[in-house]
């Protein structure tokens, strides 16, 4: 399925909040387990002009062309989100998210969630708990 993100990249990038920062690191690395298990696609570095990668991880993300689209939908998403503090995207009245965008995202935070539990990251199992 492919994703259509008609959103300008053209921005400088800000300085993010720890939340912010937090809150992008997570989403990267959801997409990246997705995209890791789920995807042969050829892949490449990831980048996006909002969000300098480096600042918020160590490592280079490398995704395929479907996960790049809409990890960028979800970042500028949650750069625009106007609630403070931010509710978990599940539980807000608002739901930022569209159509094909918010069924893949809950498809992949279900997957990467459990993914991850099941390999020991059990602060995953809190953010599910929350």
């Amino acid at each position: 399925m492919a994703y259509h993100c008609n959103i300008p990249e053209k921005q400088v990038p800000r300085e993010f909040t720890s939340k912010e920062k937090s809150d992008i690191r997570t989403l990267m690395r959801f997409v990246e387990v997705y995209c890791r298990e789920k995807h042969v696609l050829e892949k490449s570095p990831f980048t996006f002009n909002k969000v300098d990668v480096k600042l918020i991880r160590r490592k280079d993300l490398v995704l395929c062309r479907e996960c790049t689209k809409l990890l960028r939908y979800g970042l500028t998403m949650r750069l625009k989100c106007p609630h403070d503090p931010k509710p978990m995207c599940k539980k807000c009245a608002t739901q930022c998210y569209k159509g094909q965008y918010r069924s893949k995202i809950r498809e992949i935070m279900k997957f990467s969630g459990i993914y991850l539990v099941k390999r020991g990251r059990l602060d995953m199992l809190y953010h599910y708990l929350k």
